[in-house]
């Protein structure tokens, strides 16, 4: 038997992988590579205050990385492409008769395609990143046939997975695929048993350099039984009708244990456009570690109100609001640059820093 833990379920430490010369973020030297490293080392610094942080960084940008985040994160080397590791990395599960009490801490490599083959994307080094940081942590590896990444569903620890037809059934991903050829294989892989399929992501997702709807900026779980979603109140905004139809679908739905879902609304910023560009900010991108949860900031007057319906949500940590607007830039959020190793008894163990 296999468990994926809840997000907020005890942690051992957090991934990130450090920002490298690419085609989203910039050349080496460029403004815009150092705006992103400094974005990420800010998610870093909030988390490393609750956990340890484990950073995978290209070889060649080892010192940079030691000038901004030296003493604060463990640094390992490996070649990237990218520094999405809610997508590139593993998805930690547990395996054991014992599975909430702890059991053996295992890694799940699903097939990585940079987002359905995206023609900006390269993922020669990021197609292997699960089984690198598996081999760091002494994880057995599973590999999955399925092609997705770690921010297109979301758990809640309890047998309920959220999934969006776009992603998972995407015929640049998936092809031939069906809603019951995936939820075998990822009930199989995460231990879940019940399914809820969302039709779509956000608008601006479908853009350029967006994922084609991961469910990761639209809804969480907060806990079983609860789920925030992102809220667009404005009915000129083309997310007005996918937010509500989301929404109503969430409003319906039951859980794996038989609950009728509870539905917190979490406004979407008002800023929509950035440089005449829809943008799609989302504080349903945040991430839980253990003492803290890292929230998206937007310098917006809906900061507030989001941070207030999460510090309700998570009454046993302090949310922090984290400037994410050089991260969306780049094409995602804190939750999609970070990825949990759950905690397991007896410890994980020493990560081996080769």
């Amino acid at each position: 038997m296999t468990l994926m833990p809840a997000e907020w379920a005890p942690h051992d430490a957090t991934w990130m992988a450090f920002p490298t010369p690419n085609a989203t973020v910039g050349e080496d030297g460029s403004p815009t590579l150092d705006a992103a490293r400094r974005a990420w080392s800010a998610v870093a610094r909030v988390i490393a205050e609750s956990e340890p942080v484990h950073l995978l960084v290209s070889p060649a940008d080892r010192d940079a990385a030691e000038e901004l985040l030296g003493g604060v994160v463990k640094i390992l080397e490996a070649d990237l492409d990218d520094a999405w590791l809610r997508d590139s990395g593993p998805t930690f599960v547990r395996s054991g008769p014992e599975l909430r009490a702890g059991g053996e801490l295992r890694a799940v490599s699903w097939r990585f395609n940079g987002w359905g083959a995206q023609p900006w994307a390269t993922w020669e080094h990021d197609a292997r990143v699960a089984s690198r940081v598996a081999g760091l942590v002494g994880a057995p590896l599973d590999r999955s046939p399925l092609t997705q990444e770690g921010g297109g569903f979301h758990v809640d620890g309890d047998g309920t997975v959220l999934l969006t037809d776009t992603v998972q059934l995407d015929p640049a991903r998936n092809p031939g695929w069906t809603r019951a050829d995936v939820e075998a294989e990822i009930h199989a892989r995460l231990g879940t048993s019940t399914a809820i399929w969302l039709p779509r992501g956000l608008t601006a997702d479908y853009g350029e350099f967006g994922t084609r709807g991961h469910v990761d900026i639209v809804a969480a779980f907060t806990r079983p039984g609860t789920v925030v979603v992102h809220t667009q109140a404005d009915p000129g905004h083309p997310d007005h009708e996918v937010t509500a139809e989301v929404t109503e679908i969430l409003r319906t739905a039951v859980d794996a244990r038989g609950r009728r879902l509870e539905v917190l609304e979490l406004p979407a910023p008002t800023v929509a456009e950035v440089g005449g560009r829809l943008v799609d900010y989302s504080y349903v991108n945040h991430y839980v570690a253990n003492r803290v949860v890292a929230l998206c900031a937007f310098d917006d007057p809906h900061d507030a109100v989001a941070a207030d319906v999460l510090a309700r949500a998570y009454p046993d940590r302090r949310v922090v609001l984290v400037d994410a607007r050089d991260i969306f830039r780049f094409g995602g959020g804190v939750h999609c640059i970070t990825q949990q190793q759950p905690a397991v008894r007896p410890s994980s163990g020493e990560v081996r820093w080769t």
